[in-house]
């Protein structure tokens, strides 16, 4: 089963369905998302002044960073890291520098091309 996080996006659009006056499970058909994904959402994330979008991805955030699977890597190893891989580093030499697996450092480089970024362009084929 794959399961992919809630956007801040996703999270402004429920609230914009929200304030549209539609149901949970609209918004959950709008967003293509399960209904209780959406109402676990608006659960987890409803405040003494409703809904919040952005206060929502705050608490998300804060809740991931206490979760067990948080990393457990600092800045300055993530700072060193894309050092290296700029230096035209491989992730496996990097990873013997710096300390930390290699597999650590193919997902750090995937998540930021999911995100935009371009450290993915640095890796040696």
């Amino acid at each position: 089963m794959n399961y992919k996080h809630l956007s801040q996006e996703e999270r402004y659009q429920i609230y914009i369905l929200m304030s549209a006056g539609k149901n949970k499970q609209q918004i959950a058909e709008l967003l293509g998302r399960h209904k209780s994904t959406i109402s676990r959402e608006i659960a987890r994330n409803t405040g003494g002044r409703g809904y919040r979008p952005r206060q929502a991805c705050l608490l998300a955030q804060e809740r991931s960073l206490g979760s067990r699977n948080a990393s457990q890597i600092t800045a300055e190893q993530w700072s060193q890291t894309v050092d290296c891989l700029n230096n035209k580093w491989s992730p496996e030499q990097t990873a013997d520098e710096v300390g930390i697996s290699h597999e650590t450092i193919y997902r750090h480089v995937y998540e930021d091309k999911a995100a935009g970024g371009l450290l993915w362009k640095q890796l040696r084929c």
